[in-house]
């Protein structure tokens, strides 16, 4: 699930700008939660037990400015998006001292926000950092699927190529292999291009009719029969990279 704080101290202003965004959002048939704050104040009570994905924060507020928010933000997250909203365009060199996304004039339009938003959230969806549990022969090891490059399937057990290019080997399962990569098809990025492969598309070199070449220089072959989907997954996944 996507995160996102919006602070403003207007509360019509604030009502409009959470508005806009669960608009932009539903489009998107994204799971998000968006939360709108009026005080400084609430809002960095809020981050002490949540994090958020995504921050749209007026600059000229009471007490506490924007400017000065996005610095704490920035001091306990590097990783979280921040775009600043204000009337007063003479703060934007100050407000990229926290690198924020973007920057938006008010009033606000609904175009230039829904794209400052989409590109935020394919960001997020990128850093949100996902793991598969792998039982091996002397317990269990937890990977990041960003570090997984490809999966085999091969005598009863999943073989995992590594961006690296080190091999982790499963203990044998009884399951069916599709079934037990769900949890990593369920992720847009992972293709199954063989009844016994299975590819990261984030690692991927190049792309023929026959097979993947992984930037660790592994071979996974494709399929012929599954070639035309394999080809449409790898195509939107192009198409969806920020």
């Amino acid at each position: 699930m996507i995160r996102i704080a919006i602070c403003d101290d207007q509360p019509e202003e604030l009502h409009r700008l959470v508005a806009l965004t669960d608009q932009a959002l539903s489009r998107r048939g994204l799971d998000a939660e968006v939360s709108g704050f009026q005080h400084p104040e609430a809002l960095l009570t809020a981050i002490e037990t949540t994090r958020f994905d995504l921050f749209l924060l007026d600059i000229v507020m009471p007490m506490i400015s924007g400017l000065e928010l996005g610095q704490e933000i920035r001091r306990l997250d590097r990783e979280a998006q921040i775009i600043y909203t204000t009337a007063e365009p003479q703060f934007a060199l100050r407000a990229y001292a926290v690198q924020p996304l973007g920057y938006l004039v008010k009033p606000i339009d609904a175009a230039p926000l829904f794209e400052l938003l989409a590109l935020a959230v394919a960001k997020a969806e990128c850093a949100a950092e996902q793991t598969f549990a792998v039982k091996i022969a002397d317990g269990l090891q937890v990977l990041k699927t960003s570090q997984i490059a490809s999966c085999e399937y091969s005598k009863h057990a999943a073989v995992f190529g590594l961006k690296g290019g080190e091999k982790l080997v499963s203990r044998s399962f009884r399951e069916n292999f599709s079934d037990y990569c769900a949890p990593l098809l369920r992720d847009r990025r992972f293709v199954q291009c063989h009844a016994a492969f299975i590819v990261n598309m984030r690692h991927v070199e190049r792309f023929t009719k026959d097979d993947f070449m992984l930037c660790n220089g592994t071979r996974v072959p494709i399929a012929e029969k599954r070639y035309p989907a394999v080809r449409d997954a790898y195509l939107d996944y192009l198409a969806s990279r920020p």
